[in-house]
């Protein structure tokens, strides 16, 4: 009881200090106080519910049974919007706030929103090792449901909350794309509902125009609803080798030089200033020596990128061996290294001990409730960004983003990039191997101004034959987006599909250009 009184008491002495200091000082200025406090309790409730509803869904085998008649309902919703004069564009029901996307769509206030409550896994096919899916099933559902198994997919992008249909309309990578390509190159099929309300299978010989446009389109083809994944088999564990690395152009030719060999089953780069990097290559295995297991996804483990920066400062090399679904989402405890920002003592062992079993917050509820004054802020002062430019240009990238933006760590991912129709395809007409440049954190250069800044990057990206991913704020002209990304494909469908008075064009819903 006199816990419960010590609590109690804490609590009115915090909601006092917030009545004092006032609620948006608070969360601008020590928005820790708020996460700490609200939104972790919240978050677990949140990753509850949806853990059970899996379960349960899965040992009823009802999933299966409705889908059917989900898909139907939306098609019913498809239909009545044509049947009041398709007024409006049409767009997802699902709040803009639930994205992992740092975007909120205003959009959302002013098209149909058509109601799709579609998340769960619909079958695992061994034979032709294919999981077919919702559109809303996260990686973290995904990979808890496949992996006791026997089975994984082989991308299997950051953060536990990212969703199938996400990755699909937008996209997705991870350290296994270097061989296996982004998330869309391991789909097999896609089934929409289009904007005349029928139903869709699309696939690489059946309908295959739609198959190569739907990613990166953003929704404005039709509404997914269900996708089949290749499957490969799992492993146990992933054999890690740290290899840190000085000067910028041997970090860039030891990062290629791994890249291009297909033995290594994952490879990843973490720079930590312009001229320092730890670069990390890992195989898929089921032996592993029992003193070198780092089960890094434990709640009380040290972050990875802090974990992976001991290399650095000790100057060493080694080897681990990580569970492999601790390393498919080794970053989403400290949502890569954005969570330091938010909670400054999040990876200190005390509270790591103590709370690092309700970390992360929800990032939909980061958005939630993270208010005008601090998206005002965050827009300014902040960079969530991933360019996406070819291996051989690099070097040059890494010194334009130091120029422009000065955010430390960086993320390298490399991945391979056919030459498959669509928005997003090398220049030439061979697969070519890329790169993904992840910047998050807040810009330490001095020039540093978030729309011009942006713009300047954008202009270097196009420069080089990049692309831009669109769940991050984009400041292009229409002209300049559809010099970034080949629009032939796209454009045609829109207009074969009647899709221009059902959804609005992707550069209208993403670009900040379009929408203010």
């Amino acid at each position: 009881m006199s816990a419960l009184w010590s609590v109690g008491a804490g609590l009115l002495l915090l909601l006092l200090w917030v009545r004092h200091r006032g609620l948006e000082a608070v969360l601008v200025h020590h928005r820790w106080v708020f996460v700490c406090f609200f939104l972790l309790p919240l978050s677990i409730l949140f990753d509850i519910y949806y853990q059970l509803r899996a379960w349960a869904v899965w040992r009823l085998h009802s999933a299966p049974r409705q889908h059917a008649q989900r898909v139907r309902h939306i098609q019913e919703q498809v239909r009545e919007w044509k049947k009041e004069g398709s007024k409006r564009y049409m767009c997802t029901g699902r709040p803009g706030w639930l994205t992992v996307s740092l975007r909120v769509g205003k959009y959302k206030k002013t098209h149909k929103n058509i109601m799709i409550n579609l998340m769960d896994v619909l079958e695992v096919d061994s034979e032709r090792q294919v999981v077919r899916v919702e559109p809303l099933v996260s990686m973290g559902q995904l990979t808890a449901h496949l992996n006791p198994m026997g089975w994984t997919i082989p991308v299997v992008p950051e953060l536990d909350d990212l969703t199938v249909g996400g990755l699909i309309m937008g996209t997705g990578i991870e350290s296994s794309s270097h061989i296996y390509g982004l998330f869309q190159h391991t789909c097999v099929a896609y089934e929409l509902v289009l904007a005349d309300g029928s139903l869709v299978r699309c696939s690489p010989t059946e309908n295959s125009d739609l198959f190569y446009a739907v990613p990166w389109s953003c929704g404005t083809l039709g509404f997914l609803v269900a996708a089949e994944i290749k499957m490969i088999p799992a492993k146990k564990y992933v054999k890690i080798h740290y290899q840190p690395v000085r000067g910028l152009q041997k970090i860039c030719e030891k990062f290629t030089e791994e890249s291009k060999k297909k033995e290594n089953s994952f490879v990843e780069g973490l720079m930590y200033s312009l001229d320092e990097a730890v670069i990390m290559t890992g195989v898929l295995t089921d032996e592993a020596e029992q003193s070198k297991i780092n089960k890094i996804g434990n709640y009380y483990k040290p972050w990875f990128f802090k974990h992976v920066e001991k290399y650095l400062k000790d100057d060493r090399t080694g080897v681990e061996y990580i569970p492999s679904r601790h390393y498919y989402h080794r970053h989403t405890r400290s949502i890569f290294w954005e969570l330091q920002d938010i909670i400054p003592f999040g990876n200190n062992p005390v509270f790591r001990y103590l709370f690092g079993w309700m970390v992360p917050p929800k990032i939909s509820l980061l958005k939630l409730t993270q208010g005008e004054a601090i998206r005002k802020l965050y827009e300014q002062h902040h960079v969530v960004q991933d360019m996406l430019v070819p291996m051989k240009s690099l070097e040059k990238s890494i010194q334009t983003f130091h120029v422009d933006l000065n955010v430390y760590p960086i993320w390298l991912c490399p991945f391979i990039l056919p030459n498959n129709p669509g928005m997003v395809h090398p220049k030439g007409n061979e697969t070519e191997l890329y790169v993904d440049i992840g910047a998050y954190g807040e810009p330490k250069s001095k020039q540093f101004e978030a729309r011009a800044s942006m713009r300047q990057m954008e202009k270097f990206v196009r420069s080089v034959h990049g692309f831009q991913m669109l769940y991050a704020d984009c400041y292009m002209t229409r002209e300049e987006f559809w010099d970034m990304f080949d629009g032939s494909l796209y454009h045609k469908l829109r207009e074969e599909m009647n899709c221009k008075d059902a959804f609005p064009e992707v550069y209208d819903k993403i670009c900040k250009a379009a929408r203010h």
